[in-house]
Formats: C-alpha cells, structure tokens, sequence
C-alpha cells in the first residue's frame, strides 16, 4: 500500500530554489490512522509533514500536521505549502484548510501564497529579562523589553532583541528553553526577532526536540503570532518583510501584513522540488 506525496519549499527566495523551509505533504491519508501519520513524519525527518483527507463542508480540505514527535493544530509553512498542493490540484487560486485551529483561508496572489490567520490572544510572559538573555545566549541590555507569550493556533515565547545583530549571535541554552518557554504543545518554542529597518525584521525560531534545541528555517505561525502583537499594540497598515534561516543555511523570506481591521495575513513563495510514492503498508 502506498500514498502520493510532495515536496517543497515554502518561503523560499526568489531565484534560491532550495532556499526557504521543507515540507513533506501526503496527498491522500486513505485512512491512515495517527500512529501511521506520526510515523510517516518521523520517516520524512523534516519539521512538519502534512496529511491530507477530504474536507468538511466550508473546506477543501481537512489537513493534518505532525513533528517528528507530535502533531501540531496550527503552523504556518505547513499551510501553505498544503494549500498550493490542494489548490493545484483542483485548479484553485484559494482554498479554505480544516485544521484543529480552525478553518484557515489561503490565496495565491502576487506570486505568494497567503494565508489569513487566527486572531491572536497576547499576553506578557512573567520572565526576567536576565532569565530572558540567559535563555538566548545574549547580553540583557540586548532584551528590548518584556516578552509576551502569543496564540494565533501555536502558542510562542516572542523576545524582541534592540538588534539583528543580536539575533544573529543569539545561542540559546537548552535546559533554560524548555525550563521558561515549554508550551502545552509539548514543545519549548521561542522567536527571537528585531527591527532592522522600517519595515524589515530579523528573526530566529529556537525550539526543543528531546533535550536538543533546533532551529526552524522559516516559521510563518512565529510570523503570525508576531502579526498579532503587533495588531495587540494598536499598529495598522503594516507590510513587513521577516528575513529567517540563514543560520541553518536555508535562507527564507517571509511577508507578514496587518491591515487597517488588524487582520494578520503571512505569506511567502512556495516551490515544489519533488515528489514520489512511500509506502506504508507491511
């Protein structure tokens, strides 16, 4: 027994086809139950795979994501990468996702797909800025300010730092994440991002598996939930672009919008670079 799957690379730079943050997406679950759908993403070894089903009615598609080690109800490459795998093959320019976070709407338009996100819940994190650098691997001075814990569907520790500099040399120390930052996802998860210009951020997503912390190439509900501060503290009309992933040599550009109602969109180019059959049968 086998399934269909793709490949991409969502959030990719133009021109840098293995740039941006790799997917996995098995087209068709054929019932699959989740211990098989866990195993396949442990099989895949990237940091999310998606699995696909029919949809309820008001969706395309009901779609299923999943870590090495667990699954997810909301991240943002994942969606995007799944809705041009769902809409290319129904011969769509937007679809409407069926995840355990809730209908998610995405469209392709200038050259990305994009999605609409949750509304975020913001919330300062109780966390000393010393404890904050320490975690990080950076002077406190660095810290810009309280941290906030935010939900757009994935839940993220987000640490503003006075510089990309500063992101860039951040180092962050494993115990300290999973001690200040572990969510109910059962998952340390910390976005450490700066201004670099007007409308340019630097950013790095640190999170744990087992003991050992890895970071994310791109991280769009990091972006999200970034959106939704920035809607929290009364900003309108932004259009951001978030530069990710050159610490792990997978360059990615994301593109995050927040227009004049506070409604968060994330979006970035999405790039197929495979696909095959895998089996899963004995």
């Amino acid at each position: 027994m086998t399934r269909a799957f793709r490949l991409l690379n969502v959030f990719a730079r133009p021109g840098e086809p293995f740039s941006g943050n790799p997917l996995a997406v098995i087209e068709d679950d054929g019932g699959l139950d989740t211990e098989t759908c866990q195993a396949l993403a442990r099989q895949f070894n990237l940091s999310e795979t998606t699995v696909v089903s029919p949809g309820e009615p008001g969706t395309d598609a009901r779609v299923r994501i999943f870590t090495p080690t667990i699954e997810l109800g909301f991240a943002g490459h994942p969606t995007l990468g799944t809705a041009a795998v769902v809409a290319g093959r129904a011969g769509l320019d937007h679809v409407v996702l069926g995840m355990r976070a809730g209908p998610i709407p995405v469209r392709f338009d200038e050259g990305r797909w994009t999605l609409t996100a949750n509304p975020a819940q913001v919330t300062t994190a109780a966390l000393e800025v010393g404890d904050l650098a320490a975690m990080l691997g950076v002077h406190p001075e660095e810290v810009a300010g309280p941290a906030v814990w935010a939900d757009s569907g994935l839940r993220q520790l987000l640490v503003e730092l006075r510089t990309g500099d500063a992101v860039r040399r951040a180092r962050p120390d494993a115990p300290l994440l999973r001690r200040l930052a572990m969510t109910d996802s059962g998952e340390a998860l910390v976005y450490a991002w700066a201004w670099t210009g007007p409308d340019t951020v630097e950013a790095r997503l640190f999170f744990s598996e087992h003991t050992a912390v890895v970071e994310d190439p791109a991280t769009g509900s990091a972006c999200a939930n970034l959106g939704g501060l920035w809607a929290h503290e009364g900003r309108r009309g932004l259009r951001v672009v978030v530069s990710q992933g050159a610490a792990v040599d997978r360059p990615s550009l994301l593109h995050v919008e927040v227009d004049t109602d506070a409604v968060v969109r994330v979006g970035g180019l999405v790039r197929e670079v495979g696909r095959g059959l895998i089996s899963v049968g004995a």
